[in-house]
């Protein structure tokens, strides 16, 4: 089977699947995942954004590292691409 092109920012791929956005390779120890809060004329206004463990095995509510709400996808990529770079450096 053909592996997919995937979008990328910052050298990590981005998945969407309708509100949720997953930031990062399943092959290191952190993932972000965003989910979107509300839109506002389908512009994400208010998003969650979530550093998670990579190890499914785990419980998801165990999983999560660190949580945060920002407004506007820039801002919600912004912090995810500092702890993905942060956490997955140790």
């Amino acid at each position: 089977m053909a592996e997919k092109d995937f979008l990328t920012y910052k050298g990590y791929p981005l998945v969407r699947k309708d509100d949720v956005i997953y930031y990062g390779n399943m092959g290191d120890k952190y993932v972000i995942r965003m989910t979107v809060l509300s839109k506002q004329k389908d512009i994400a206004e208010k998003i969650r954004v979530e550093l998670m463990l990579s190890d499914i095995t785990l419980n998801e509510k165990d999983r999560i590292a660190k949580s945060s709400e920002r407004t506007g996808f820039y801002e919600a990529m912004d912090i995810a691409s500092i702890w993905l770079a942060r956490f997955n450096k140790e």
